[in-house]
């Protein structure tokens, strides 16, 4: 079986969706030695360069120039044309390689991993969506990360009977607790005493970090935000307009080699997304494979699929800062329930969200298509 997969761009690059294709070719070479993985992506420069990355052959496109985050790569078509596969595995929303799709019209089957709908940008929705419906059209076989994205999303109504379900994966293995991950963590708990508040995530609008903020006014704890993002200085301004500068550490980018141990180290993790651009928030299994409670949003996308209410941590109505502080100190003060999610949450992740789990379920659709 040949599968090309598809995606805007990929490792070195870091990011949700590139983590995620990365992970997914690796996990499926690994299982199966009948499965040839290839991936086509735009490149970062002007050149066209073929690659072998942790095993897997990696195209990377010329890329013309990069429009609202999406590369463009006029020989996208040319090189569909020539991968051919048994299985092309777009991973959406990329319009430029959707509609390379539709021009190169290679044989084969499509699979489509549909990340997100497309939010902000409405006019050039308006604009792309006919070429989106031919596209959905053209799927043998739509994934979606959680059953929330497949009621909920209006680009995937009509074509729910071609839908499935196919979990995210994370490399549990990198949480484990050993005696290095036990030094880091006693570390952490060294710099920030007492307990800990924990973000991870770009400091971008969806986030919703400025109504977490405005929430540890009224929580007995120490907010520790990982990552970084254009709003990182007008949140750090909010901070001291509200007078808890000194309850709240920016830490900024973190490694994935030290990531695991800030998970390990805080008390209750918290996503106060908005938005429906967040379309799942797999940083909630991470704080899970730690066996953290996880105060989460309501958002009409798979966030509170990855942390169900009241069985692996806390849902709220997003863009609160009452019903965030109110949640997360109820985990905070309450040790009993904290333990209680947290174990079922570390349990759920274990039985349902490995990278192997994932691997697994997406080659059983590779094959059932073939059939």
């Amino acid at each position: 079986m040949n599968v090309l997969m598809v995606n805007k761009l990929y490792y070195p690059v870091i990011g949700g969706v590139e983590n995620h294709v990365r992970d997914l070719a690796t996990s499926i070479s690994s299982i199966s030695d009948d499965v040839d993985i290839r991936v086509l992506t735009a490149n970062t420069s002007s050149k066209t360069v073929e690659e072998v990355i942790d095993g897997i052959k990696v195209t990377k496109v010329a890329n013309l120039i990069t429009v609202q985050s999406a590369p463009v790569a006029p020989s996208f078509p040319l090189w569909l044309r020539k991968l051919k596969s048994d299985i092309y595995h777009f991973h959406f929303p990329y319009p430029v390689g959707e509609l390379a799709y539709l021009t190169a019209r290679p044989p084969g089957k499509l699979v489509v991993t549909y990340h997100s709908d497309i939010i902000r940008q409405k006019f050039l929705l308006s604009l792309y969506k006919p070429f989106l419906k031919s596209f959905l059209k053209k799927a043998d076989c739509i994934l979606a990360s959680s059953p929330n994205m497949i009621k909920h999303s209006p680009q995937l109504q009509e074509h729910k009977d071609k839908c499935k379900v196919a979990h995210f994966g994370i490399e549990l293995s990198r949480f484990e607790m050993n005696e290095q991950m036990k030094e880091k963590i006693s570390r952490i708990k060294e710099q920030y005493p007492g307990k800990i508040v924990l973000f991870v995530g770009r400091l971008i609008y969806y986030k919703g970090v400025k109504y977490l903020i405005e929430a540890m006014e009224n929580i007995g704890a120490h907010l520790i935000i990982i990552g970084e993002g254009p709003l990182e200085s007008e949140l750090k301004d909010l901070a001291s307009e509200v007078g808890i500068s000194n309850k709240i550490s920016f830490v900024g980018a973190v490694s994935d080699e030290e990531l695991p141990a800030y998970y390990h180290a805080c008390d209750v993790f918290t996503l106060p997304s908005i938005a429906r651009s967040e379309a799942f928030g797999l940083v909630q299994l991470e704080a899970q494979a730690c066996g953290k409670p996880v105060v989460s949003t309501d958002l009409r996308t798979g966030v509170p699929y990855a942390n169900l209410d009241k069985v692996t941590g806390l849902v709220v109505p997003p863009g609160s800062k009452d019903d965030l502080s109110r949640a997360t100190n109820e985990l905070l003060q309450d040790s009993a329930l904290s333990k209680k999610y947290g174990e079922a949450g570390k349990k759920r992740v274990e039985e349902e969200f490995s990278k192997e789990a994932m691997a697994r379920s997406v080659l059983d659709i590779y094959k059932e298509i073939l059939t």
